[in-house]
């Protein structure tokens, strides 16, 4: 038992000096977390590839997504041409990326042949009420549409014309209107791929600055620098110093990558939804700075609970996991799941914003989140401190939080 009680008397007296140190001494710490990580040529490089792999990959789906696939189609039969052209012009005036050529076969068997073989991806025969459609392995819902709607129009044309009408007689009072009453709300495609981006840089920014600031604590602890550092300013303030450095780094990250993705869709020629998803991407920021804010204070304590980087494994597992489930839950959650989880602390880093993007929040929903997850890293950031200083200079082995929270003051 010496040993711990005489480590406890050092730890009183570093106290003591370190009260004496000014009250702004985080500063100091903040700044050195900063300009340390700036001067980390691993953590620049990263970031900078992190921002071109944004751009590139907005880049090639804008590309993909303008790309007009052309899909040839295998007719036999009278008029089946006049069909697949019919299909074509009715996909150009849906400003589809889809359009249609056709070459003739000599019978079905051959139309079916060539599908087989490959040489058509589709094939069209005359069929004793109407016409048939032939794909290989499955259904191409584009080429079923639009040979469908193609076939049917010319249809009822030839009908209306035998019937001594046209066809816009017969379809007279059947046309039909589609008006959008908030056009700036976001397609909910497209806001499920924004909710994925927001988990993954939760995701990402959680566990590289958080793993940062273990290891940095851990390193510290394991050289014994932490016993200097403790006679000259109090660990209360090292702490803090820590949080808001690493805390600031994470901004700033984050605040390029959405840069990065907010101009990579305005080069795309997405500024509607550039404006669209701005709301939602700054409220993302906001809530992962505060919520960052208690993860950091929990990634110190669990650099200093462990006496070497082998332990990190052991006393961070509980945080991993927290991570993870928030990953997932802000992926898959909906409806009334999603709705209760923007409010549970640092989940709603991630749920919420994801209502914000799908337009399912009220303006004040997000006010009323941001203040529960304030309070609740106010509490946390309040409790790992204490377990910070009570375990920062225990250096006989291991200790589990509740160890740490039994030694005392």
């Amino acid at each position: 038992m010496t040993a711990p009680i005489t480590r406890r008397a050092e730890a009183d007296n570093h106290e003591a000096a370190a009260d004496s140190a000014p009250r702004g001494v985080w500063r100091i710490v903040t700044e050195r977390e900063v300009v340390v990580k700036l001067r980390d040529r691993n953590f620049l490089i990263s970031t900078v590839i992190t921002i071109v792999a944004i751009v590139a990959s907005l880049a090639v789906s804008g590309f993909m997504s303008g790309r007009t696939e052309t899909i040839d189609i295998a007719v036999a039969g009278t008029d089946a041409n006049q069909v697949v052209q019919t299909a074509g012009d009715l996909a150009e005036l849906a400003d589809s990326n889809v359009a249609f050529t056709s070459h003739p076969a000599a019978d079905p068997a051959a139309v079916e042949q060539q599908v087989r073989d490959g040489a058509a991806e589709a094939g069209l025969v005359a069929g004793p009420d109407g016409w048939r459609l032939i794909g290989k392995e499955s259904v191409n819902d584009e080429v079923n549409t639009y040979v469908t709607t193609a076939a049917q129009q010319l249809a009822l044309q030839r009908n209306a014309e035998a019937a001594g009408t046209s066809l816009e007689e017969l379809g007279r009072g059947g046309q039909v209107t589609y008006d959008v009453l908030d056009e700036s709300a976001i397609d909910p495609g497209f806001a499920r791929v924004l909710t994925f981006v927001f988990a993954f840089l939760f995701y990402i920014a959680s566990l590289l600055f958080g793993m940062s600031i273990a290891q940095s604590v851990v390193e510290e602890k394991q050289n014994r620098i932490v016993e200097i550092l403790a006679s000259a300013i109090p660990l209360r303030q090292l702490l803090i110093g820590k949080i808001v450095g690493n805390t600031l780094m994470a901004f700033g990250q984050l605040v390029l990558f959405a840069g990065a993705g907010l101009a990579g869709l305005a080069m795309m020629g997405s500024a509607d939804r550039v404006t669209q998803i701005a709301g939602a991407a700054g409220w993302f920021i906001v809530f992962f700075i505060v919520g960052f804010l208690a993860l950091a204070s929990l990634w110190a304590v669990a650099g200093s609970l462990a006496t070497r980087n082998e332990d990190l494994q052991s006393t961070s597992t509980p945080l991993s996991m927290l991570i993870m489930i928030v990953l997932f839950l802000g992926i898959f959650a909906s409806g009334t799941a999603q709705t209760v989880l923007s409010y549970v602390p640092i989940v709603s880093i991630v749920t919420m914003p994801a209502r914000l993007a799908e337009g399912t929040a009220a303006w004040w929903e997000p006010i009323a989140s941001l203040a529960v997850m304030a309070a609740a890293a106010y509490g946390i950031v309040v409790v790992a401190e204490r377990i910070y200083r009570r375990s920062l200079l225990q250096t006989q082995g291991r200790l589990t939080y509740r160890q740490a929270l039994n030694v005392e003051d």
